[in-house]
């Protein structure tokens, strides 16, 4: 009987360490590729931690055509014509994503196919005409309490960044925020940044759901650190790798080898021991897994 004790004691302590060491994230987004801004991490979640990360995704993604000319001849479809992107965007950007969640690890892909009407940057617009707001909410709510997630990411809701964006965001907080304090995930607000930018945010004027802890974010990753064969590898071809299956928008692949470093910007809404947790987490993602091999 002393044994088995001793074997459950055991048993309990190995359990807790694995959920130490392997989080459980949900990407809130508002476009089928928004997530390339936090590819590396997931990957290093999903691959070198154990960890599970599933993405939520807002809009159907349709208001895409305007970027799709070269995808034209790729998908056989004159996806820039406006009748023809709507009506088929919807499922080819779901694939593309299910396709570049396959490179970054991630587990569960939620569509809400809300209606994304158009580029802008007026936040009230898919809030308060163009999404069924409150079903969007209850499902939010209804996969942050099915599973419980360590994390949130989201985009962080800059003042000159898309309304749909700085929407997803703000849906993704309230939602937290309606949540019973015990099972609140930590939310950060995710940007990507170059060694030399002084960028700072304080939060969305108007929105004090999006305050943040200080002005300059606290936590960062490198995605540049080298590793493998003379250290010529980083995770900055990972992130290339998920970005260019989103070929139905031309402007992503622009952004390939854009941006050093993955920024994350703790709320304040989040509890007292997040700043704790999250040093734990980034600290985590430090750890290169992979061994030097000579030839």
């Amino acid at each position: 009987m002393k044994n088995l004790f001793l074997f459950s004691l055991l048993a309990l302590a190995i359990q807790s360490e694995a959920q130490k060491t392997s989080p459980k994230i949900l990407v809130v987004t508002a476009h089928p590729d928004d997530e390339t801004g936090m590819a590396a991490v997931i990957y290093k979640v999903t691959h070198e931690m154990s960890g599970t990360v599933d993405q939520c995704v807002i809009t159907n993604g349709e208001g895409g055509y305007k970027y799709s000319t070269l995808a034209e001849s790729y998908y056989n479809l004159e996806l820039t014509d406006e009748k023809v992107g709507r009506e088929n965007l919807p499922r080819i950007r779901k694939q593309e994503l299910i396709n570049a969640g396959k490179i970054i690890g991630t587990n569960n892909i939620f569509f809400l196919d809300q209606k994304d009407a158009h580029y802008g940057l007026d936040e009230h617009e898919p809030l308060d005409t163009t999404w069924n707001v409150s079903w969007v909410t209850t499902r939010l709510k209804e996969i942050m309490t099915t599973t419980k997630y360590d994390f949130v990411f989201c985009l962080l809701p800059v003042l000159e960044t898309h309304a749909h964006h700085k929407a997803a965001s703000l849906l993704a907080l309230r939602t937290v925020q309606s949540l019973p304090q015990t099972q609140r995930p930590i939310v950060l607000g995710v940007s990507v940044s170059n060694l030399k930018d002084t960028f700072q945010f304080q939060q969305l004027k108007d929105y004090t759901e999006t305050k943040v802890e200080g002005k300059s974010a606290v936590y960062s990753f490198d995605k540049t650190v080298g590793f493998g064969y003379k250290n010529k590898l980083s995770y900055k071809i990972v992130v290339n790798w998920e970005i260019a299956e989103h070929k139905s928008q031309g402007t992503m692949q622009l952004a390939m080898n854009m941006g050093d470093y993955e920024i994350y910007w703790l709320f304040a809404l989040n509890p007292p021991d997040a700043k704790e947790k999250c040093k734990t987490f980034f600290e985590s993602l430090k750890k290169i897994p992979y061994k030097s091999k000579e030839y």
